[in-house]
């Protein structure tokens, strides 16, 4: 019999969102192990935490029992809702081929929350979701921040434009129509975009309440504005040092807050990449080693965490078959290169949702927040180990081993 156990004691009385979750070993994140610990939800919304010798369960909730318990998972830049399982055309949405330009697309509009790349992630424990459009695009539009539950998306939805997606990978220099063709040209092209986009934002500010003068609409101008005016982060995937380089020289000429994106070879820039302040969405830890990712490491997140460099795990684009990563199998990669597993698990939880902006409802147990837990039998970065139950927004969202 496996160390956790899932017992369903339900009654009639309570909404389905009241439960009490027994823990051999709750990691709260946010503060120390509890152990023997309980957790109550109620609406929701974790209501109690602590040890169980101190917290009374009521009579009748129902009761879940895991071995170790740990906050929702977080991937931190994916493409699953849009690039789909099959990899045939029909439910590829992460890339629009008429332009390598086009700012104003929004992940929000293609999302499909019943994609079964949603649902695998789901059951491996990943409660929240950030997603948007693939690195083959110049400007791939806005990116969309998402629970994975099963539920209608307006209930789901924690960011709906989120970032901005943009790259300057080897997969956008030849995507569509005036594609970049070179490196020089993409950095070009985005700079291009940029002061379009903040001459938009004069004009609109000259003509201020006169209509007469203010400028047509501009969907793809706004949505850069938004950048520019630091109401929505910049997301570029570069995987070269010199890619990284020229993410961070657009970021300084036009004050804009970066993330940096894959990041192979960041081990060549990490002095650069400290001083700039900017956060690393980096690479899947078991990503193939060809093309610009060649010279990827496997102990890059240990590298970026002696640096003090602030990241978060994510499973990225994948452009074959099964279409998605899965984030806690590359950080438990990442724990077996170096990585300590304490700071592994906060990097999952609530160092991603600092960084994606979205901490204060995610991303540790604590009372108040989301109900959004992960149930494992045994050590969550042991290959050994299985996630036995996931509970999204206080709703038990799987019971599925994986």
């Amino acid at each position: 019999m496996r160390c956790l156990a899932i017992a369903l004691l339900v009654a009639s009385t309570l909404s389905a969102q009241d439960l009490a979750i027994r823990g051999k070993t709750i990691l709260p994140v946010s503060g120390p192990a509890i152990e023997s610990g309980v957790i109550l939800i109620e609406n929701g919304k974790i209501k109690a935490i602590g040890r169980a010798s101190e917290i009374a369960v009521p009579d009748g909730m129902t009761v879940l029992e895991a071995a170790v318990v740990t906050p929702g998972l977080i991937d931190a830049h994916s493409s699953a809702g849009l690039s789909g399982r099959l990899n045939q055309p029909h439910d590829q949405d992460h890339q629009e081929d008429g332009d390598s330009r086009q700012a104003e697309l929004r992940a929000l509009d293609a999302y499909n929350r019943h994609e079964p790349l949603v649902v695998w992630l789901r059951e491996h424990g990943i409660t929240t979701l950030h997603t948007g459009g693939g690195p083959g695009g110049l400007l791939a539009g806005s990116s969309l921040i998402v629970k994975t539950r099963d539920a209608p998306l307006d209930d789901v939805v924690l960011n709906a434009e989120a970032m901005m997606i943009a790259s300057l990978s080897d997969a956008a220099r030849r995507s569509g129509k005036e594609s970049p063709g070179t490196k020089s040209k993409m950095a070009a092209q985005l700079r291009s975009a940029f002061i379009a986009a903040r001459a938009y934002g004069a004009e609109l500010e000259a003509a201020a309440d006169d209509a007469s003068k203010t400028p047509a609409r501009d969907l793809a101008k706004e949505a850069l504005l938004a950048v520019l005016e630091k109401r929505r982060p910049l997301l570029i995937t570069a995987h070269r040092d010199r890619d990284i380089h020229t993410a961070l020289r657009i970021a300084r000429e036009f004050d804009l807050n970066l993330v940096i994106d894959g990041a192979s070879e960041i081990y060549r820039s990490l002095d650069a990449v400290k001083a700039s302040g900017h956060p690393v969405f980096i690479h899947p830890t078991m990503a193939r080693s060809s093309g610009e990712l060649e010279n990827l490491s496997m102990e890059t997140a240990a590298r970026l965490e002696a640096a003090e460099i602030p990241f978060a795990f994510q499973s990225g684009y994948e452009g074959y078959v099964p279409k998605t990563r899965v984030v806690l199998f590359e950080a438990s990669i990442a724990v077996a290169n170096g990585l300590a597993s304490d700071r592994a698990l906060a990097r999952l939880t609530l160092e991603s949702a600092q960084l994606l902006g979205i901490d204060e409802r995610v991303g540790s147990l604590e009372v108040g927040k989301d109900a959004d837990l992960v149930l494992f039998d045994g050590d969550p970065f042991e290959y050994t180990s299985h996630v036995t139950g996931v509970v999204i927004d206080g709703r038990i969202a799987s019971t599925q081993p994986r």
